[in-house]
């Protein structure tokens, strides 16, 4: 959990400063590159809940069928 609040903080962090850069220069990588961060952070944090649940869920009940 710590490497996820880790990372949720980098994330907002890099948000933060790319969104800034774009309102500061009007260079729209900026925002493509917020995008992609965006993107990506879900992405990971879609796979990381569902490993949670997978994890909780399914293998608890598997071993109590056993």
């Amino acid at each position: 959990m710590l490497i996820l609040r880790m990372f949720l903080v980098a994330v907002v962090l890099l948000l933060v400063l790319s969104v800034g850069m774009y309102v500061f220069t009007r260079d729209p990588r900026y925002y493509k590159f917020a995008w992609q961060v965006v993107r990506f952070s879900v992405l990971l944090f879609a796979v990381f809940g569902l490993l949670f649940v997978l994890e909780r869920y399914v293998l608890v009940g598997w071993r109590v069928l056993l």
